[in-house]
């Protein structure tokens, strides 16, 4: 696990809430406060559904939305003439993107035991702060995965120009 504190809020904010740095991801839950408090479950809800629809690969491949197509709707709760007050996005790396990084790098461990590469974005009204984690399907010892996927996301992010500091 890592934290990184942003130190460019501005330039960090139009890259996750307007640019395409963070498509990659995929949104798990998000919480954003503001003159009122709005909670996000960003599984996807298959039941809205038909049966025609579901058969179609590109009406919902994952069962978390797509951040590409969240992000404009937490933008438009998050601008304003104030601040927010806080919010928390918890996003997923795409499943497809999990299994490339890993094999990417040698990683020993099956990608199909990784359940979840995580980044957690919070934000209290001052301070940006981005968290690693790894969810896996069952326990394990080899923290290998983790290594990688911080390695992976402060290069990406150092490669995106967004600037950072180790917590």
């Amino acid at each position: 696990m890592l934290a990184l504190q942003i130190t460019n809020i501005k330039s960090f904010m139009a890259q996750l809430l307007t640019g395409d740095c963070f498509d990659p991801f995929l949104l798990a839950e998000a919480a954003v406060s503001t003159a009122h408090t709005y909670t996000i479950d960003g599984h996807v809800n298959r039941d809205f559904y038909t049966a025609e629809e579901l058969e179609r690969p590109e009406i919902c491949p994952y069962d978390f939305a797509a951040w590409h197509d969240m992000k404009g709707l937490l933008f438009q709760l998050i601008r304003g003439t104030h601040t927010p007050l806080y919010f928390k996005f918890v996003l997923h790396l795409k499943p497809e993107l999990v299994g490339k990084l890993m094999a990417a790098n040698g990683c020993s461990m099956p990608a199909e035991q990784i359940k979840a590469l995580v980044l957690t974005v919070k934000y209290d009204g001052s301070h940006a702060v981005l968290t690693t984690g790894t969810a896996y399907h069952t326990f394990v010892m080899n923290k290998e995965p983790d290594i990688i996927w911080d390695k992976a996301l402060t290069g990406y992010l150092s490669r995106k120009n967004i600037l950072f500091e180790a917590l």
